[in-house]
């Protein structure tokens, strides 16, 4: 194995062919190996909610033969504990359980935005938020990489839709993209420094990512400084050469010697400089060097692995609706439990993230360990479970006959075909027959709690009047259905708060109006305003708003107060800006989790901001009585939007708004202060508006006495006119000469960004 300091040794040593070479894959999944300089192959694997290494006989997705390891819960479950020390700590065994199977890349965690709550793959994705969806992946990535295993951080960028995925054009404007869809990448890279990012399949604003310059080389190298490698997703190369050139490194899977064929003759006749081929293949070496590994590490301890596993299925969990204290279970007694889920769960996705457990609870089981004499009726089939040998009749006529004077712990949710890597859902409803199972048993029921597994978000408002409780699992892992038995019993609090909205219908959302797009091609015309931020500023209230989630005990907060320092061309993006701190008690008997977060709204903006947006986020466990003084920090860049005319991150001067709640809906402090900051001035051109050069002080002294003639007429009559049409339209103003004249002096007028 050779040395870091011997990468520009070797790079001299390999044969054109050999560096092409190196910028494919061997197979499906190893790098290239050179043998006779010792370049060995490095090994990548799915993993991002548990390692999916194929078995060695296995087919090469081996979708159905992986190596057996821990199944933790998916992304959209993990984002819901909004813990990042719990992240950190999944990732640090995930990276052991890696180093045993000789995987030195984990290819994850995935971590594109989610758009609309439709995307077939939104169980791999974390949230509708760009920070909470930044701060947890990069907790993720952090946990993984100390552990000497590199990450791959997918999909870069704008992949938020499977239908057409290969080659569907995302249509964004610059404001958009940045602050919604590539900030994610952007927080994780500051955070984490992850060894790799893996570039999406579709085309962003008509190019490519994996050919896309400015997006793999200006914005992610240059602006950023990112420094790993960039590979694609399996299959995402369209033309080689041009990728090479714009920054892609790395093609998997194997090409069979074709694409580099294509790059070698490129370097030949003189289509591909050499040197952006080095630069590729120094990053190649790069990442070999510091994942390979030869042998298999010490044992590993799966029984704790499974209870961490456990653990964040519990802190995954979001207590929805809880009416009349319906949980936790004060006894077994009179108790029925009523769902196929619960002897089968569903606790995972379909498609590269699929996971073979090492071992797998259920929730009936986990709870017949409480009481062996819980009744049992799975009130609807599912495919290969023990219930599909049943007419579906048969099964809702016995659940209702059991759930006659009874409490029911009611399992529902979507089947593995609903959602899956691949297709995206066609709506947001729970399959009929389970509406029609919690219809029938309600009408005889004394009580019904609903336990919903599903890996995206599913409408509720048509049925949640007939239950009394309602909680979101998600997709838990291996570990959910001890889980499960803990939380519904009282053993474990509910601690998880929604980080995706969940609506009262879809139409709810400004993105359904160009979801999944046509022709090719997708709009992203609701602009900045996804999830909650649309909601909110469209006056549609959810069912159950971001960052929602009840416990077994209540929170107070207080004493809110917000220290704001004034914002120079000098603040760097990074520095803190704002610091807001306020009190949490809980004022419950019972030990819990609070997860305050702090909103941010703009009274007054020059450009579309929503009504609030998510600055921070604290998780904090509290005794009963127990109070802790909070402290959360705002930095520059936190405070910004992205101007698409002078392309920076601008502040204004102004009023904030600065709020503390318990979700986006549920504001529990609020204040207003002043953010002292230097005024917007954009560049000014012949089409810049009078209203334009008012703004910018040197540049209006020079104009001004031009518009003398007009009194106070120029204060609304000649606003929004751009100052070339003044010489069209007023004679006793400037003449063409003279704005040439002003256009030359302004020009070295500084903008302030």
């Amino acid at each position: 194995m050779f040395t870091e300091e011997q990468i520009p040794e070797l790079l001299e040593q390999l044969t054109l062919e050999e560096k092409c070479s190196l910028l494919s894959g061997s197979d499906f999944w190893h790098t290239q190996p050179v043998e006779r300089l010792g370049i060995p192959a490095l090994m990548v694997s799915d993993g991002p909610h548990g390692l999916r290494r194929q078995a060695e006989n296995a087919d090469e997705m081996g979708l159905e033969e992986s190596v057996p390891a821990t199944c933790f819960p998916t992304a959209a479950a993990l984002a819901s504990t909004w813990d990042v020390a719990l992240l950190e700590e999944i990732g640090r065994v995930l990276a052991e359980e890696a180093k045993t199977q000789g995987v030195g890349v984990i290819l994850g965690p995935g971590v594109n935005l989610k758009r609309s709550p439709l995307c077939g793959r939104n169980f791999e994705y974390f949230s509708e938020d760009p920070l909470l969806a930044g701060e947890l992946a990069a907790a993720l990535v952090a946990g993984i990489q100390s552990g000497g295993v590199g990450t791959s951080v997918k999909h870069f960028a704008a992949n938020n839709q499977e239908t057409d995925r290969m080659r569907i054009n995302a249509r964004i404007d610059e404001r958009t993209l940045r602050e919604m869809y590539l900030s994610i990448f952007e927080r994780i890279i500051e955070r984490a420094r992850p060894a790799t990012l893996m570039c999406s399949y579709n085309r962003i604003n008509d190019v490519y990512s994996s050919e896309n310059r400015w997006l793999l080389t200006e914005v992610l190298r240059e602006e950023w400084g990112f420094d790993g490698l960039v590979m694609t997703d399996w299959g995402a190369v369209h033309d080689r050469v041009a990728g090479v050139t714009a920054g892609l490194d790395l093609e998997m899977p194997s090409s069979r010697g074709w694409n580099d064929q294509l790059v070698a003759e490129a370097v030949r006749i003189g289509l591909l400089d050499e040197a952006d081929l080095d630069r590729a293949v120094m990053r190649v070496l790069q990442l070999v060097f510091r994942y390979h590994r030869k042998t298999p590490e010490q044992p590993l301890d799966f029984e704790a692995h499974h209870e961490l596993a456990r653990k964040a299925a519990s802190r995954s969990a979001v207590l929805l609706k809880n009416e009349g204290s319906a949980l936790p279970l004060p006894g077994f007694g009179d108790v029925v439990i009523i769902g196929e889920m619960a002897r089968t769960p569903r606790y995972q996705g379909a498609g590269s993230s699929q996971v073979n457990p090492i071992h797998l609870d259920n929730a009936l089981d986990a709870l017949r360990r409480r009481h062996s004499d819980l009744p049992f009726e799975p009130g609807y089939p599912l495919p290969d479970s023990p219930a599909a040998a049943f007419p579906a009749e048969e099964l809702l006529r016995r659940a209702q006959e059991a759930a006659a004077g009874r409490t029911v712990l009611l399992f529902l949710g979507l089947p593995a075909a609903d959602e899956s890597e691949g297709y995206d859902r066609q709506d947001i409803s729970l399959p009929a027959e389970h509406v029609d199972l919690l219809c029938a048993v309600r009408r005889v029921a004394d009580g019904v709690i609903v336990l919903l597994s599903n890996g995206a978000a599913v409408e509720t408002a048509s049925w949640q009047d007939d239950a009394d409780a309602i909680m979101e699992l998600w997709l838990p892992g291996q570990g959910g259905g001890e889980a499960v038995a803990r939380l519904v019993t009282g053993e474990d609090s509910p601690s998880g708060r929604l980080a995706e909205t969940i609506p009262e219908k879809l139409e709810q959302y400004p993105a359904q109006l160009n979801f999944p797009g046509e022709a090719g091609e997708v709009r992203y015309g609701e602009g900045v305003f996804v999830g909650y931020r649309g909601l909110q500023k469209l006056g549609n209230r959810p069912s159950y708003p971001f960052g929602h989630g009840l416990a077994y005990t209540t929170f107070e907060f207080s004493d809110l107060r917000a220290e704001v320092a004034e914002v120079t061309p000098e603040t760097a993006l990074g520095e803190v800006v704002l610091t807001a701190s306020f009190t949490v008690t809980n004022t419950g008997g019972r030990r819990g989790v609070a997860v305050p977060q702090l909103y941010l709204g703009y009274p007054v903006s020059s450009v579309g901001r929503p009504p609030r947006e998510l600055g921070g986020f604290q998780h904090l466990e509290l005794g009963p009585g127990e109070s802790t003084r909070v402290e959360i920090r705002v930095t520059r860049r936190d405070l910004s939007f992205w101007d698409a005319r002078t392309h920076s991150w601008s502040v204004e001067p102004g009023r904030i708004r600065v709020e503390i709640g318990a979700s986006a809906e549920d504001i529990k402090l609020s204040l207003e202060a002043d953010l002292p900051a230097p005024p917007r001035l954009l560049p000014l051109t012949e089409w810049s508006t009078v209203t334009e050069w008012r703004r910018h002080p040197e540049a209006w002294e020079k104009l001004e006495p031009f518009l003398a003639s007009f009194g106070e007429e120029s204060d609304f009559f000649l606003l929004d006119l751009p100052v070339c049409k003044l010489p069209l339209m007023f004679e006793d103003t400037l003449t063409f000469d003279q704005l040439t004249e002003l256009l030359s002096e302004i020009r070295t007028v500084p903008s302030v960004p």
